[in-house]
Order: C-alpha cells, then sequence, then structure tokens
C-alpha cells in the first residue's frame, strides 16, 4: 500500500526568505521637525529644547534652506561663555552657535549605510535631504529602533 502526502504541492524556489521589510532612512526619519531661524535667541532655542524634549534641529533661512544645525553642546558652549564673560543669555543668536557645514544624508539611503555615517562622524542626528530640500532628520535611537523592528521581521 503506498503511502500518500498531505503537504501538498511544494513551491519550485528554492526556499529563500523575501526581504520585504522598510530598510530605508526615509522609513524611519522623523518628518514633522522643530526648525529654528539664525536670528533666534539661544534662550528660545533652549526653551524649545525642554518643551519638546528634542537636543538639536535644523536652522532654516528665509526660504527654507537648511544652513545649519544647532544642539545642546552648541547651548552649552554658549552658557559656559556667558558666565565667564558673566554676559546674559539672552541676547546671543543661534547663527554666532550653530554648526555650519552640516553633514545630511539622502532620503534613500539604508538605515545600515546611515549607521555607518553615525560611527565614522560621531553625530547625534542627521538631516535628511531628498533633491537639496530637508525632508526629515534621522538619529541614532531611529536607526537603533529600525534594526530591533527588522530584527523582528527578518533576522531569526
Amino acid at each position: 500500500m503506498a503511502i500518500k502526502s498531505f503537504q501538498g504541492a511544494r513551491s519550485k524556489e528554492s526556499g529563500k526568505k523575501e526581504f520585504n521589510a522598510p530598510i530605508l532612512v526615509e522609513d524611519y526619519m522623523t518628518k514633522k521637525l522643530i526648525t529654528f531661524s539664525p536670528e533666534q535667541s539661544i534662550l528660545e532655542v533652549m526653551e524649545a529644547f525642554a518643551k519638546h524634549h528634542i537636543s538639536g534641529g535644523p536652522v532654516m533661512d528665509k526660504n527654507g534652506f537648511l544652513v545649519g544645525i544647532i544642539s545642546e553642546a552648541d547651548c552649552m558652549k554658549q552658557i559656559s561663555e556667558s558666565r565667564y564673560f558673566n554676559q546674559p543669555i539672552l541676547d546671543k543668536s543661534v547663527e554666532k552657535y550653530m554648526t555650519k557645514n552640516v553633514q545630511t544624508i539622502p532620503h534613500d539611503m539604508s538605515i545600515f549605510d546611515a549607521a555607518g555615517v553615525f560611527d565614522k562622524h560621531n553625530r547625534r542626528r542627521l538631516p535628511v535631504m531628498k533633491n537639496d530640500i530637508l525632508v526629515g532628520q534621522i538619529s541614532r535611537k531611529d536607526i537603533v529602533i529600525a534594526a530591533l523592528k527588522l530584527n523582528a521581521q527578518n533576522w531569526k
């Protein structure tokens, strides 16, 4: 008596898993950004950092183009100088303390390549660009979250 298989028809594929999880920077970046202007005071920036629980953000000119990035570290420089020179924090502008040569990454870069950029350049956040226009920002934490999501789906 013959034994019949109840497994059904087998696929002719080699059994490889299809990788369909999102792996691009644009899939994990923050799109609703708190932005600053070069004319804003450092005090306003520090208040925004505290209010929105952020540690930095892009600086945009009047035409909406990225001209710098301001971070808590930049604010620390101002706080240190104001104490040393016994000057108030109120009158200092973002333009004086922001980082002007901003490293950016493209929206269609993989999170793995972005992780390499973070590692190589020791940044906490990177502005994300599409056709020379700021479309978002990605942080180290975003990359870690992306890796955890990919691990849950595909790295078993």
